[in-house]
């Protein structure tokens, strides 16, 4: 289980918490569960996220692994743009190096794929970063299999991070690329939301039956799913993150897994989840 800090900025992802004590609070209250894998990005809220990562959490344990991401600009509140040229991938990650208080990034992710720039350029930027010394492993993030492939002919792909959730299984193909791979999958929106969250859904019966929540419901599923996948779910509360790590105990039993194997959201329903920001990573 992965903790993924978006949350720890404001509703809109757009400026600080309300409260920065509570956001420090969960930051350490992850790391107190036994999270030693963080997940953030340069476009959350301009960097707060970061900057308040560093603030709970420096000097950082030496098991730690900070992710973040660049490619991706918020250009106004709930609206993302990719921007990948390489000035601009290598000006996020200078600023991420200073916020984070870190001389090299530990997982250092491609967080869009700009469309208006050549592929290799892209790419290329990040493996310049990485001779340089300023990263450590490069990552991608919501790509398809050629994508994947066509970047390991300039680096190494250490991880993947792509949407997926027990409903939402557009990725599953990129996902069962990663395990042939052995490439660590990274399910951003682990927890559905809309109308298979619901009260008479069938994951909330089986959370029912189980004596556990809707959401540690997906956890689990997605922990079953496959031996490569790492769910990063996100939350701004210490009651929801202990829940969430909670799910790492909960076990489906193969008649759950038969429920649930059914379920899809149709792609209108998960197009206005994320038009809406209730699907943000």
């Amino acid at each position: 289980m992965s903790f993924g800090a978006m949350r720890l900025a404001d509703k809109a992802i757009w400026g600080p918490p309300a409260d920065r004590q509570n956001a420090i609070r969960v930051a350490r209250r992850a790391v107190e569960l036994g999270i030693n894998h963080i997940d953030t990005a340069d476009s959350y809220a301009f960097g707060v996220t970061e900057e308040i990562l560093r603030e709970a959490l420096h000097p950082y344990p030496d098991d730690l692994l900070i992710a973040t991401k660049a490619g991706q600009a918020q250009v106004r509140p709930g609206v993302w743009e990719p921007v990948g040229r390489p000035a601009y991938l290598r000006q996020q990650c200078e600023a991420s190096l200073r916020r984070l208080g870190t001389e090299r990034i530990d997982l250092f992710y491609l967080h869009r794929v700009d469309p208006q720039v050549p592929f290799d350029e892209q790419i290329g930027a990040m493996k310049e970063l990485q001779d340089e010394g300023k990263i450590a492993h490069c990552g991608l993030s919501s790509v398809t299999i050629d994508q994947i492939e066509s970047a390991q002919r300039i680096i190494e792909v250490a991880a993947v991070q792509n949407i997926f959730n027990v409903a939402a299984r557009a990725g599953e193909e990129v996902l069962e690329h990663c395990e042939r791979e052995r490439i660590p999958f990274m399910a951003w929106f682990p927890i559905m939301s809309g109308e298979l969250a619901l009260p008479n859904s069938i994951v909330a019966e089986v959370a029912a039956e189980l004596n556990a929540t809707p959401a540690q419901v997906a956890l689990a599923w997605l922990l079953d799913r496959s031996n490569v996948l790492c769910p990063i779910p996100g939350t701004s509360s210490v009651a929801h993150l202990d829940e969430n790590v909670a799910a790492s105990v909960l076990r489906l039993a193969d008649e759950h897994l038969a429920r649930l194997a059914p379920l899809r959201l149709a792609e209108n329903e998960l197009a206005q989840l994320l038009a809406a920001g209730s699907a943000k990573e």
